[in-house]
C-alpha cells in the first residue's frame, strides 16, 4: 500500500446565499497551497489549503487536513473532510 500526499487549494462560492465548494487546484508543495489559497481569497468568498494523504492504488482516503483557511468557509466544513 503505497500512500501518496496531495496539497491542494478548495475555492468557495457563494450560490442561492450559501457557501459552496468551488474549484480545486493541486500544488506541489504545503507551503505552495497555502500562498495560493491566500492569494485567491481576495477574488473568492473564501479558500482553504488541504494536505490529503490517499491509498496511490486505490484511491481510499487516509486523511484529509486543513492547512490553511481564508475568507468564508461553511460552518460544516472540517467535519464533511473527516467523512469523505
Amino acid at each position: 500500500m503505497a500512500m501518496k500526499t496531495t496539497f491542494m487549494v478548495q475555492t468557495f462560492a457563494i450560490k442561492r446565499k450559501r457557501l459552496v465548494p468551488g474549484d480545486r487546484e493541486v500544488s506541489p508543495t504545503e507551503s505552495g497551497a497555502l500562498k495560493k489559497a491566500e492569494a485567491m481569497a481576495g477574488r473568492m468568498p473564501g479558500t482553504a489549503a488541504l494536505k490529503v494523504v490517499a491509498d496511490d492504488e486505490t484511491g481510499e482516503l487516509e486523511a484529509a487536513t486543513i492547512l490553511g483557511q481564508f475568507g468564508d468557509i461553511p460552518e460544516d466544513f472540517a467535519e464533511s473532510l473527516q467523512g469523505a
